[in-house]
């Protein structure tokens, strides 16, 4: 793959090559996570993570009060509210993985792009 990319730096040109040079390295589990929070759909990740907050805040109150309560009824009452909404947040906070994964998808395609129009 070095030769690869050492070719690919002797064809492009400057503003090509500052591309690449952005894409080349996959950016690590954290930066591609905090990532989702920028650009024109960062404000759904937004909502998604603070809906979830709240949900499982709740879950977490739910669950207190679910330990906390004497008879079946009253734990039946807190316990599977608490354990179907921590459910949900856990299934909201999953459905960023995706993302993830398409913009991990989407930089490689860029990436092969490029090397496209420097053989071409």
């Amino acid at each position: 793959m070095n030769k690869l990319d050492d070719m690919l730096t002797q064809t492009l040109s400057a503003e090509d090559q500052a591309l690449l040079n952005e894409i080349r390295d996959e950016p690590g589990y954290f930066e591609q996570a905090f990532g989702m929070f920028r650009g024109r759909a960062g404000w759904v990740t937004w909502m998604i993570m603070i809906v979830q907050t709240l949900m499982f805040i709740a879950a977490i109150w739910m669950a207190i009060r679910f330990f906390g309560a004497s008879d079946t009824v009253s734990q039946l009452r807190w316990g599977l509210p608490a354990a179907t909404i921590l459910i949900l947040s856990a299934m909201m906070k999953f459905s960023l993985m995706p993302v993830m994964q398409a913009n991990r998808v989407l930089r490689e395609i860029r990436r092969l792009e490029l090397v496209l129009t420097a053989r071409g």
